[in-house]
């Protein structure tokens, strides 16, 4: 491995802990200033802070299924982490890096709630919209999405992918 393609791992290293720390610290605040007290508004009608243990995954989908979800969980980050080790050098990979970090430190940051609470904590309530409460975390998982499907959308093209190729190309006369 080259020394562009270690210092990304060494970034994506950071940013993967220092996201999953804010994510951790952030829950933590939100349980001991939230947990069995009224919301607290920041924005009357729009933006409220709102204490939630959500037993799913996204949109409280897959209530109560704890064991699935961890296992899904840690084959999909284990993915991503594959993933990140494979990418060539190049700008639009350093993009692409930072946005898979991302996902991984909200991935990571909410199975780390999964396992050890068997729920996760959530906290921001978006009122004004009806969305469903979320927490950093899901920020990270949802931006990177985002990212992710800008990148694959307008970024990157066919001939970038094949790094994700397990089959080698023989040269045609």
């Amino acid at each position: 491995m080259k020394k562009h393609g270690k210092i990304m791992l060494l970034i994506d290293a950071v940013i993967i802990i220092l996201g999953i720390a804010l994510d951790q610290v952030t829950k933590y605040l939100a349980t001991a200033k939230l947990k069995k007290q009224p919301n607290f508004v920041l924005w009357e009608g729009v933006f409220e802070l709102d204490y939630l243990e959500n037993t799913g995954s996204a949109f409280g989908m897959f209530q109560g299924q704890r064991w699935l979800l961890l296992i899904v969980g840690v084959i999909f980050m284990a993915l991503i982490v594959f993933l990140m080790l494979r990418l060539p050098e190049g700008k639009k990979f350093t993009v692409t890096h930072v946005i898979l970090a991302f996902l991984v430190a909200g991935g990571v940051g909410n199975m780390i709630d999964r396992f050890s609470l068997g729920y996760v904590v959530d906290f921001f309530s978006f009122v004004l919209i009806n969305y469903p409460i979320f927490n950093v975390a899901d920020i990270y998982v949802v931006c990177a999405t985002i990212g992710l499907f800008i990148m694959f959308l307008f970024v990157l093209k066919e001939e970038d992918l094949e790094f994700l190729s397990f089959s080698r190309k023989t040269k045609e006369k």
